[in-house]
């Protein structure tokens, strides 16, 4: 898994390898673009105003959001990710913080429309994301909405195929979702497949 450190000095180059993965439909982050339009869409049709994104890394996302009026609220594991994204979004509150441990006191005790987390939570373990979930869906609005874009898979077999096709590409640090696995805990979770290892999960309130 990254550190702090990893993850300061890939901050820079982020955007680029995301973009390079998605145009040519490899893993990790095939279905990249579509998925966060997607996501953004669906913010900004459900009226949203009040935006927390967890692992917002440069800020890909939530610009476009804070650029239509929304307020972003944030928090990243990078101060370099941090500095990147605080540049396009000056007025958005965001903050320094190992998700893994949950969310900083600011932000957890702040009530959100939409929660978003795009290729982030996989460095969670399954039981960590159970219980941040959980935690979060306490964290929404009436009527609110948790949309989290990730490497991604309805079942344990399609990942498996997934990693065989990969090969050495494939990161063993991080934890991917497997819906059919998760929605034991969340009956009412949606999953929508987006690519051949990606795909948006949703939770609402």
């Amino acid at each position: 898994m990254l550190s702090d450190k990893g993850f300061n000095l890939w901050a820079d180059d982020y955007d680029k390898s995301v973009r390079l993965s998605d145009e040519d439909g490899t893993y990790p982050f095939a279905g990249y673009k579509n998925i966060l339009n997607t996501i953004y869409k669906r913010v900004l049709s459900a009226s949203s105003k009040t935006v927390l994104d967890i692992g917002f890394g440069t800020g890909t996302l939530t610009t476009k959001l804070y650029e239509r009026g929304c307020e972003i609220y944030g928090q990243d594991f990078s101060d370099r990710m941090i500095e990147l994204a605080q540049e396009k979004m000056p007025n958005a509150r965001l903050f320094q913080g190992d998700f893994s441990k949950g969310l900083v006191d600011t932000l957890a005790h702040q009530k959100y429309d939409a929660i978003i987390a795009t290729y982030s939570l996989h460095h969670l373990t399954d039981l960590q994301k159970v219980s941040f979930l959980k935690n979060l869906l306490m964290q929404l609005n009436e009527g609110g909405s948790i949309y989290i874009g990730d490497v991604a898979f309805e079942t344990r077999a399609a990942l498996q195929k997934c990693m065989d096709e990969a090969g050495e590409e494939w990161d063993y640090d991080e934890v991917y979702f497997v819906y059919d696995e998760l929605k034991i805990h969340f009956p009412t979770m949606q999953f929508e497949q987006m690519s051949n290892c990606a795909g948006i999960i949703t939770l609402h309130c």
